[in-house]
This record gives C-alpha cells, sequence and structure tokens, in this order.
C-alpha cells in the first residue's frame, strides 16, 4: 500500500472519527495527544502513516470507510455528546452498532428534522463550511403577523444584535390568525440563526423544522430513524455538489477502511408532505 503524505495532527485525527477539527486543536492544547511519544504543544504538527499518535493514552482508531446517515431528530434532544445539565441527547438514542458519530452542524433542543452524522470528523466540518455552497431548507411556524416586505428583505441579509447575517429566502406558505408557515433557506446556519431572525422581524418561532441539507432530504424519514447514505450517493453528491470545497472524497483516509455494519436502510430522495407538517 503507498504511503499517505503528510499532514495536520488535527485533520488526521477528526478523519479518525474522534471529533471535529476544531475540537482535536482543543484537545491538543490541553496537552490530551501524544504523537512519538511526546506530548504536542500545537496542532501546526504534520504527521504520516509511520507516526504512532495516542489521545489520552490511547492509540487513535484505524480510520474506516467514510460515511454519512440522515436522522429525523425530535425535539427535547440535544445535539451534544454529553450535557452538563443532564439532558437527553442525540448520540444516547443511537444504535452502537454505528460506531461513534458526530454530528454535521446541530438542531438546538426545539428544532427537529434532518440531521445529517458521519464517522469523519473532517467531513463533518468541511460540510458545514458556508463555501461548500450547501443550503439548508427550513419549515418554520410563527406567531405574530407576517409582513412580507420584511421578509423579503431577508435576502440581503441583516443585522441583528451586532451579528451580520447572509442572504436569507423566507416565504409565506400559509397564515391563520394565530399562526403562519414558512418556507426558510439559508446557507451560513449560524448559533439559532432562524430563531433570531425571526424575533428580529416580531415573530415567535413555535415550531422548527430542517427538510434539507444539501442534497440531501429528510423526506419520510420518521422520527428518530437512521437511514445511511449509500457511499456511492456520497461519492456522486461530493462532485456534482460541491467539488470545489470538498476537494478529492478521500474515503477511508489514513488506513484501509474496514467494513462497517450493514446498512440501516437505502436512501431515498423525497419530501415532507405539507399534510404531515401542518398539524
Amino acid at each position: 500500500m503507498s504511503e499517505q503524505r503528510p499532514e495536520r495532527i488535527a485533520k488526521v485525527i477528526a478523519r479518525a472519527g474522534l471529533c471535529s477539527r476544531r475540537e482535536a486543536e482543543r484537545w491538543i492544547a490541553d496537552n490530551r495527544v501524544q504523537v512519538n511519544g511526546k506530548t504536542l504543544k500545537s496542532p501546526a504538527l504534520t504527521v504520516d502513516d509511520k507516526s504512532i499518535i495516542q489521545v489520552d493514552g490511547q492509540p487513535l482508531p484505524q480510520a474506516q470507510e467514510t460515511r454519512l446517515w440522515r436522522y429525523h431528530k425530535t425535539t427535547g434532544l440535544v445535539t451534544t455528546h454529553s450535557d452538563p445539565q443532564g439532558r437527553p441527547t442525540v448520540f444516547e438514542k443511537l444504535s452502537p452498532t454505528m460506531g461513534r458519530v458526530i454530528s454535521v452542524g446541530r438542531l438546538d433542543l426545539n428544532s427537529e428534522g434532518l440531521l445529517l452524522l458521519t464517522n469523519d470528523g473532517e467531513l463533518a466540518r468541511r460540510l458545514e463550511m458556508p463555501s461548500t455552497g450547501w443550503v439548508r431548507r427550513y419549515r418554520v411556524r410563527v406567531r405574530g403577523t407576517v409582513d412580507q416586505n420584511k421578509l423579503k428583505s431577508l435576502q440581503n441579509g441583516a443585522n441583528v444584535d451586532g451579528i451580520k447575517y447572509g442572504a436569507i429566502k423566507a416565504i409565506l406558505d400559509s397564515e391563520t390568525r394565530t399562526n403562519a408557515w414558512l418556507t426558510v433557506t439559508l446557507a451560513e446556519g449560524k448559533n439559532r440563526e432562524i430563531r433570531k431572525i425571526m424575533e428580529h422581524l416580531d415573530l415567535r418561532v413555535n415550531r422548527l423544522i430542517r427538510l434539507s441539507y444539501g442534497p440531501f432530504q429528510l423526506g419520510k424519514l420518521e422520527r428518530s430513524q437512521v437511514d445511511e447514505i449509500p457511499n456511492r450517493i456520497l461519492r456522486d453528491q461530493m462532485t456534482e455538489n460541491g467539488s470545489k470545497a470538498m476537494g478529492r472524497f478521500r474515503g477511508a483516509g489514513w488506513a484501509k477502511a474496514k467494513k462497517g455494519p450493514k446498512q440501516m436502510r437505502t436512501f431515498k430522495k423525497s419530501t415532507l408532505s405539507m399534510k404531515n407538517i401542518q398539524k
């Protein structure tokens, strides 16, 4: 097998599925990472396939083939591996046969819908980057009076409490005396972005459902259901939708790929019907 070219240590740790690249850099700052018996002080080090890497005294797991899943998150779950407040987490609800996975972005406690999961921290980081160009689409129920001119103005971005938000496309789908349904599309996905933007427009979000992330759809995936995206489709989407931002799809990365558990279901591109969510 040919040797792998040297890469930054944080990137290698992320690809092994332990965490994101940013988290790996924090672990290095906390003296948790050793290379060839020496504790790292900086994430600037490059390593190759001959380097002996340890995290918390344990050998770095052998990289597996990159995998990606769709997950239908329900409300009441936090998107974190551990919560100081003891609230239930997304990862506690997943089957152990998936191994350790991390999320691509987050959905807050009261949000629901599509959450992408992967065993490759580097893939997660890249899919989260605005430069990838993958939009997120949401169904949003709000309370308050909707001003369509204000919704249209969001296409030019917004500045809320000193935070600048990029272009947002918000369309009014239906309206009653108490609530309105909107379809909201954005590319950045900053922390609680939709809720803060709607509050800025004097609207209170009382339901928020992510329908899609880039080319991947929530579709008819039932609540709490997990559905693996076949590797072929993942490769195709990387090439068709994000080739410039994603670079070459590396699959197994550093080591010979291990075969993971049998796919849970096949990926089907479909949409979530209005009838199912306007309740």
